[in-house]
């Protein structure tokens, strides 16, 4: 290596070191406990696309995100299954899905402005919001599975409280029934139309980060498409855009 590209690379290091340590102090900020190890919300911040520009980085948040996913699915439950002491696991099945699912994340993402502390490389994304939104719910997960490292079970759950239950519960949101391929069901026992029929129309991305677009046919018509990194996100895009067009008449 030469003396040019060392002293580079130390000017890289050296920049994206100043970067994440502003990262780490604006996140401090929004958080009402306090951050003892910052590299674990380091590595919380990190995309896997942002190794591949910054090989300084050695790990991406993918298993933080598997151990908050975790965390926040207990939390849920366990709030749920309290709050509603009459209600059966159906239901209690079906509102921790609306709790815990992309929208819900990202919003919950979004009150505390993570998506301007998130370490990605935008190419990998192409411009795609949804590719955006993505990133930003694993992120979330991922910050809460540091937070539970870091700041034990009871700070995780106040948070995923404050960030995500707290404003379900007040605005009912959760209520809302986002099970589109369930309504699309519905809808068409009740018209007499032919059972929809899920295709794949195209898959892209490499094997451990596909990308599904999914095309939903009643009778022999393309009705809806949706666009998901696994199929069961993509089915519930396209019923609800053939669920839009169908009662539009």
């Amino acid at each position: 290596m030469s003396s040019l590209t060392r002293l580079l690379n130390f000017f890289v290091r050296k920049k994206a070191d100043e970067s994440t340590h502003e990262n780490i102090k604006r996140l401090q900020s929004r958080l009402i406990f306090k951050i003892r190890d910052q590299k674990i919300y380091l590595k919380a911040l990190t995309h896997r696309s942002y190794l591949e520009i910054s090989p300084q980085f050695d790990k991406s948040n993918e298993r933080l995100e598997f151990l908050g996913d975790s965390v926040l699915s207990l939390v849920i439950s366990e709030r749920l299954f309290s709050e509603f002491s009459d209600s059966d696991e159906g239901f209690l099945t079906k509102y921790r899905s609306q709790l815990v699912d992309k929208k819900a994340l990202v919003e919950a993402a979004s009150r505390i402005e993570l998506e301007s502390l998130i370490l990605f490389d935008n190419k990998y994304v192409r411009g795609s919001e949804e590719g955006k939104k993505t990133i930003l719910a694993d992120c979330f997960e991922a910050l809460i599975g540091a937070i539970y490292l870091d700041a034990g079970f009871q700070n995780a759950r106040q948070f995923i409280e404050e960030t995500i239950i707290i404003p379900a519960l007040e605005s009912g949101a959760y209520l809302i029934d986002r099970n589109y391929k369930g309504q699309l069901l519905e809808y068409i026992h009740a018209n007499k139309l032919p059972q929809p029929v899920y295709k794949i129309l195209s898959e892209s991305g490499p094997d451990h980060e596909k990308i599904f677009t999914v095309g939903i046919f009643i009778g022999d018509k393309l009705y809806g498409r949706g666009t998901g990194k696994n199929k069961k996100n993509a089915e519930q895009l396209s019923a609800q855009t053939a669920l839009k067009i169908l009662k539009k008449g």
